[in-house]
């Protein structure tokens, strides 16, 4: 099963287990997020939205927040001694879709759960 769906002014092809980077949006390291713009959901039958699926959406789990490499924006008028050199670093977050929902359902929250397990695995015993 795959689902299309709408963030940041740009559309996304997922299916479940899938990790993307996405523009910055608001979330801690294992909190789960829902996108309730679905253009398209598809597997055995493909549904298409007029513009969107009601009672649809897409789970993910935040995995982290980060920034992107640095892009510089130089800038020179030749003969000018004219210049300008600006430097910017985009913000992302990286998800895993957990799954894709239809007819209003909720997602579960053992995403959530077991990441609050995994990182109780990870810190040593005090």
């Amino acid at each position: 099963m795959f689902a299309v769906f709408k963030t940041g002014g740009k559309q996304y092809r997922v299916a479940a287990e899938d990790v993307l980077k996405v523009d910055k949006i608001k979330g801690e390291p294992g909190e789960i997020v829902e996108f309730g713009e679905v253009l398209v959901v598809g597997g055995d039958s493909v549904t298409l939205g007029a513009p969107t699926i009601t009672g649809a959406t897409v789970a993910a789990e935040v995995l982290n927040q980060g920034r992107g490499r640095k892009i510089i924006a130089f800038k020179k008028r030749r003969r000018k001694n004219s210049r300008r050199k600006r430097g910017h670093r985009q913000e992302f977050t990286m998800l895993r879709i957990t799954e894709i929902l239809t007819d209003g359902k909720k997602p579960s929250q053992s995403a959530k759960a077991s990441a609050a397990s995994e990182s109780a695995a990870e810190r040593p015993a005090p």
